[in-house]
């Protein structure tokens, strides 16, 4: 990681610039998966498949049988970690439902909002180095809890034509039957659009590669929707005097081991702070299993001395991390500054590692800065809200005459007309 001490503000987007996508030729590879996926439905699925993940499919969704075999190869102590997983999601995303409330915006006049899940979703998880199952709980958990009619989750075999079966045990776990062995921009095809055995979808969820992501964004342009913008995992910590070293390297590098794309970034209060943390950065990350792919991701981080902490503030604001880590005393008041951000974490004691998989909270977050404008995935993510308004015949005699000045003004006569003949009426 390259360090760079008290920077000026103009040269802050160039110094924490996010790792480019390679977009040669990208959207013009994707389209043409998802063309050819919806011209010819499976036989393009098992094609593609065939090609990209290496294995001959006759059938796409799992089998029972699949289902009861991934019971048997989780171990005990995973299940029970799935387990208070689920718990801590489940707690959390279930006291987001927002209570139904009539509101009189005058007398006679009534207006209120109705939480309406939508009826189908398509969860995509990874399968690959790192066959995310925790997603499967981020996502499937809060699909559920919402009530979405129908749930698709679709997932790459491996070589053999099998799906990861902490993958399979979890979504048995949380009530998804559904499961297709396919990855890929195909995957996402299928769901956007439907095949013979995959349903389509009205909403897409979950993480992937550049081509899942140019997948997701080219399928809402076709009407699906998607959960968020996204791009490859990021991290910021903000560390002071009173931070252990040994942690912050430890959060540093558990988003470096996630792909080489991903980017981390260290804001410390004194050239002293960055430079023990990066040494131990080194010392952990020679004993680390995913080190080549976390030492590649580290050449594309920095370390910002920040000596003024409203600065730092201020630098951190605009970057907009996926995850903020508050290694510092005063972590809760720091926090309320904080406006730009996907998820935070506070103090010493809390890892992002546990938002990662069991705090309760959603790991599925903006990235590239989107953390300006989008929040990360929650209960109101697989819900639509519906508005009414009713009005008494008195209501619309209050209420009436200024609609028609206003549709008036806007030369919209049929507008005005309409409050005009129930008005007449009476």
């Amino acid at each position: 990681m390259k360090t760079v001490i008290n920077p000026e503000q103009a040269t802050w987007a160039d110094l924490l610039k996010r790792p480019a996508m390679e977009a040669a030729n990208l959207d013009q590879l994707v389209q043409g998966v998802l063309a050819e996926v919806g011209k010819r439905g499976d036989a393009a699925v098992r094609a593609y498949t065939a090609r990209f993940d290496g294995v001959a499919l006759d059938s796409f969704q799992v089998t029972e049988a699949e289902f009861a075999e991934a019971e048997r190869l989780v171990d005990e102590p995973l299940k029970e970690a799935i387990q208070l997983a689920r718990q801590n999601i489940e707690s959390f995303h279930s006291r987001q439902w927002e209570q139904l409330e009539e509101v009189e915006t005058m007398p006679g006049v009534r207006c209120w909002r109705k939480s309406v899940p939508i009826d189908k979703v398509g969860l995509y998880i990874p399968g690959g180095t790192a066959p995310l199952f925790s997603s499967v709980l981020m996502l499937g958990v809060p699909a559920r809890i919402a009530g979405c009619g129908e749930i698709v989750l679709c997932t790459p075999p491996d070589k053999s034509g099998k799906v990861n079966a902490a993958i399979l045990y979890t979504a048995a776990q949380v009530g998804i039957g559904k499961v297709f062995k396919i990855g890929g921009a195909q995957a996402i095809a299928a769901m956007a659009q439907g095949t013979e055995t995959v349903p389509a979808v009205y909403k897409i969820f979950g993480p992937g590669n550049q081509y899942v992501t140019a997948a997701k964004q080219l399928a809402s342009r076709r009407g699906v929707a998607i959960d968020m913008p996204a791009g490859p995992s990021e991290v910021l910590v903000l560390a002071d005097a009173t931070a252990q070293p040994a942690f912050v390297a430890a959060d540093l590098l558990s988003q470096a081991e996630h792909g080489i794309d991903s980017q981390v970034v260290l804001v410390a209060d004194s050239l002293e702070t960055a430079a023990k943390v990066q040494e131990a950065v080194m010392a952990q990350l020679e004993s680390l299993p995913r080190r080549a792919i976390a030492a590649k991701a580290l050449a594309n981080s920095v370390a910002v001395v920040m000596e003024d902490r409203s600065a730092a503030i201020r630098l951190i604001n605009g970057y907009a991390p996926e995850h903020l880590i508050l290694a510092v005393d005063d972590a809760r008041a720091v926090g309320e500054e904080i406006t730009n951000a996907g998820s935070v974490f506070l103090g010493h004691y809390t890892p992002e590692s546990v938002g990662d998989y069991a705090s309760g909270t959603n790991h599925t977050l903006p990235t590239d800065g989107y953390a300006r404008s989008y929040s990360g995935v929650s209960l109101d993510s697989f819900i639509k809200k519906i508005t009414f308004q009713e009005l008494t015949p008195q209501g619309l005699q209050q209420l009436g005459p200024a609609v028609q000045r206003m549709a008036e003004a806007e030369q919209l006569s049929a507008h005005a007309r309409a409050v005009a003949v129930r008005l007449n009426a009476e």
